[in-house]
């Protein structure tokens, strides 16, 4: 299981003012991954010493490679000196991640969005979060739960909402070939899960019916 690190970049507060946040994942053994995509082409009765795919198990174990490893960053948080109570929403943030059961990417938007506590975030980390997360082995679920669930830990706001809408390649390339389906997942805390009227704020300003 996938463990993200933080590091406090200033002393302890209820909510950090600023946490460098590391991915935390297993080291990636670039010569393996070469040998094993050589392997592969000879079992798909392809020659991986031709000239068209000599250096093909060199670039595709970079790009797993970096779609599996995310950026490190610093979540960077305000006080909320004015007291501002409304919903904050980040919407269509680019969503780029690999279904775990066949490799083949999902890409779609997600719609974070959050009632502040005592803190406020830099808009720009709420794509980081999702970067954090989505660049993994992944289902959609577990990439929506992970978000809101992170958020509402080291945020620490009134509520948090994710909502993602995806398409999967495992389901447009393959099998029954559904291409332009798309599946939606949601995750929400505090507030915008138990206030009625602000789940449905939330729902209707991601574009979602709840």
């Amino acid at each position: 299981m996938t463990t993200i690190r933080t590091e406090l970049a200033e002393p302890t507060t209820a909510v950090p003012t600023k946490l460098h946040v590391v991915g935390g994942r297993p080291e990636i053994d670039l010569p393996a991954a070469e040998r094993a995509v050589a392997d592969l082409l000879v079992a798909l009765g392809r020659d991986p010493d031709g000239a068209h795919l000599a250096e093909t198990p060199r670039r595709v174990a970079s790009a797993y490679a970096e779609m599996l490893t995310p950026r490190e960053f610093d979540l960077t948080t305000f006080p909320n000196d004015e007291g501002y109570d409304e919903l904050v929403l980040a919407r269509d943030i680019p969503v780029q991640s690999l279904c775990e059961h066949h490799m083949l990417p999902f890409q779609g938007v997600a719609h974070v969005g959050y009632l502040p506590g005592e803190r406020i975030l830099g808009l720009s980390k709420l794509a980081r979060v999702v970067e954090l997360f989505a660049r993994d082995l992944q289902v959609q679920e577990r990439l929506t739960k992970q978000v809101a669930d992170w958020l509402q830990d080291h945020l620490a706001p009134k509520g948090v909402g994710v909502v993602i809408e995806a398409e999967h390649q495992c389901m447009s390339l393959r099998g029954v070939r559904a291409a332009g389906s798309t599946t939606v997942t949601s995750a929400v805390h505090g507030s915008l899960r138990e206030n009625p009227a602000s789940r449905q704020e939330f729902f209707a300003l991601t574009g979602i019916s709840a």
